[in-house]
């Protein structure tokens, strides 16, 4: 009689040692948080993008006291249609229409409104990156660590397989099968959780990058504006 062993994942996760199992547990909770993240930055940074495609246009054809009074209306700052690039925008432009800027324009220093709306631009500009890139070091760390910690679990799966088969006087493939096969469980979990995250880490810093790209442009394009306007 030939008695065969179920090697299904489920048998396998459940027979598994205590460490293997924790191992195990502990990538699927970063998985699980990893794809939230994941799913999280797609739709910010695509919100990003098409509220920056929305606003350039309508700045290049409006009048700029226009785009700010649109940008600074109570419906769109209730709603949260406002996005990073008309957040830029506004700082720079209510920095520029202070009442502090414009004095120390009279009194001799025209670049001083311009300076002071450069640098709240920059301010703004700072907080807007930290935004978008909130979370990416997670995926990285996730990245890069997860399948080191599969290989711990199955190092730790396949040292008690061995030592299980030092008490047996007869070694078969059958006999040490079960646990090799559990502790290379630990491994695809670890790479599973870890590929999504690398690719979406390596996906969204570029989309960052050229949103990063898009926002300086922008200051410095508006920055031209404001010098002109300042003479």
């Amino acid at each position: 009689m030939i008695v065969t062993q179920d090697l299904s994942f489920i048998s396998l996760i459940s027979g598994a040692s205590a460490p293997v199992q924790a191992v195990m547990a502990l990538l699927v909770i970063v998985s699980a948080m990893s794809w939230t993240y994941i799913f999280r930055k797609l739709t910010a940074i695509r919100k990003a993008q098409l509220q920056t495609d929305e606003f350039e246009k309508g700045f290049r054809k409006a009048d700029l006291s226009r785009v700010y009074a649109e940008v600074t209306s109570a419906r769109r700052r209730q709603s949260g249609e406002s996005g990073a690039l008309e957040r830029i925008f506004e700082a720079g432009m209510k920095e520029f229409r202070e009442p502090h800027t414009q004095t120390s324009s009279k009194d001799g220093d025209p670049g001083a409104p311009l300076d002071s709306a450069r640098r709240a631009m920059r301010a703004a500009y700072q907080r807007e990156m930290d935004a978008l890139e909130t979370h990416l070091s997670f995926l990285a760390s996730v990245g890069s660590v997860s399948p080191y910690v599969g290989l711990f679990g199955t190092v730790w799966g396949i040292m008690n397989s061995f030592r299980g088969l030092s008490n047996l006087q007869q070694t078969t493939l059958a006999a040490v099968a079960p646990g090799i096969a559990e502790a290379l469980i630990a491994t695809a979990i670890g790479l599973f959780a870890a590929i999504p995250a690398v690719v979406a880490y390596n996906r969204y810093s570029h989309d960052i990058d050229r949103l990063s790209i898009r926002f300086e442009s922008f200051i410095e394009d508006f920055s031209n504006i404001l010098a002109r306007r300042a003479r």
